[in-house]
């Protein structure tokens, strides 16, 4: 009791629970502040010099690849691209308020990421998410000036706020950043591979009789390739695993495609120095270039499936509670922490793909309540302990989601 005041400290418990117990979760704030990320990522996009009020690109829309390839690599002070784009589809009397350069860009993003042109491909998981191609030269004798080109126009994108509609695997992001890859990001694109490099960390490699090298075939010709010097002299054991395992994971995504990838980074440093991109990560990097995907909770909730859980016990309930809580972004997060990636297929989480095929997002129950919720990105499924209340799921799941390199992925 507080005797200057007549004010007791002292609280009714049955006043305090019921209080608890009418309390609305309240909205969930996104610790990394992407906009404030990006607003002063923008701030900081100037021309080097003076340039025109607008540029106008001419293209056709019969031979939008061929066009747009012509028309942008033309251009010799790559600054005028900087301009207000005024996009010209040839036969066409609509004047571009925006409109035109919007769809040019839809329109492009289909063309320069479609497999049939051999610059890019499906991974092995699915067939929305892309990688580079690293036999792209067989495609096109051309091929690293259409590197250079795609990577000109995704800068020019981002530079005018404008969206690519194309996803790619981790790799490809974490490239971009010159950030290590590790096996975690190998699971969502290839989980057979995925699977015999966790198999020799957990094992004795001596019995397989492996070196420090991996073969590669080409028109039917089989080479060895050397993954450090002399390594297929260099047998792989126990002491000497986790390198073999990180120089195998550097061969499979940046060595057999580093010609590729240096010319798409040529074309994209012109528009965005690649300096600027170091105050993202490799999920916000996704974000800047392909967009925040629009979550619909309602198709996301219906179309997932649970183990060893049923859709009214508290833990699901207030899981869903959580989700539909976080911003657009942040819901991003989670389905990238869960799937790999936060694009949606075309028909909603109905068509979600899985390693080896169809699989809908699942949530499954496992675990001690003192643990992390785990991701399973080949499966699409979260293991989610039981925890006691709302406020410990939302806490756990967010240190999670905000903590995935390498202990929250398997």
């Amino acid at each position: 009791m507080n005797h200057v005041t007549k004010e007791t400290q002292w609280a009714v418990p049955k006043i305090d629970y019921q209080a608890q117990q009418s309390q609305k979760p309240e909205k969930i704030e996104y610790d990394r502040n992407y906009k404030q990320k990006y607003k002063n990522f923008k701030a900081s996009l100037k021309p080097k010099h003076s340039i025109p009020n607008q540029i106008e690109l001419p293209v056709k829309r019969s031979s939008l690849l061929e066009t747009s390839y012509d028309t942008i690599m033309k251009i010799s002070d790559v600054e005028t691209l900087k301009s207000r784009l005024y996009v010209k589809f040839e036969g066409e009397s609509g004047l571009d308020y925006g409109g035109l350069s919007r769809e040019w860009f839809y329109l492009l993003s289909h063309e320069m990421f479609n497999p049939y042109y051999g610059l890019f491909e499906y991974s092995a998981s699915d067939d929305y998410t892309l990688q580079i191609n690293p036999y792209s030269h067989l495609c096109n004798d051309n091929h690293l000036s259409y590197f250079k080109f795609t990577g000109r126009v995704c800068g020019l994108a981002v530079y005018h706020s404008k969206l690519m509609d194309a996803y790619f695997i981790r790799p490809f992001y974490k490239m971009m950043l010159k950030k290590r890859i590790i096996l975690a990001d190998m699971q969502s694109v290839d989980v057979e591979f995925y699977n015999s490099l966790l198999y020799i960390i957990d094992n004795d490699p001596e019995p397989l009789c492996l070196q420090f090298s991996t073969t590669k075939e080409f028109l039917g010709e089989i080479t060895e390739i050397d993954l450090k010097p002399d390594g297929r002299n260099i047998p792989v054991i126990n002491s000497n695993k986790i390198e073999y395992v990180d120089l195998m994971l550097k061969w499979r995504f940046v060595d057999r495609v580093r010609p590729q990838m240096d010319a798409f980074m040529e074309g994209f440093s012109e528009l965005i120095p690649a300096r600027l991109l170091s105050v993202f990560d490799e999920r916000e990097l996704e974000y800047l270039l392909c967009g925040l995907p629009a979550i619909d909770v309602e198709d996301w909730k219906k179309y997932t499936v649970y183990a060893d859980y049923k859709s009214t016990d508290n833990t699901i309930m207030w899981f869903w509670m959580v989700v539909e809580r976080f911003d657009n972004e942040t819901r991003a997060r989670l389905l990238q922490f869960v799937t790999g990636t936060s694009k949606v297929p075309m028909n909603g989480f109905r068509e979600l793909q899985g390693s080896n095929g169809p699989k809908k997002f699942t949530i499954k129950r496992t675990g001690n309540t003192k643990s992390l919720p785990v991701s399973h990105t080949c499966f699409n499924r979260l293991d989610l302990p039981p925890y006691g209340s709302y406020f410990t799921l939302k806490e756990k799941l967010i240190l999670a989601v905000e903590n995935t390199e390498g202990f929250a992925i398997e």
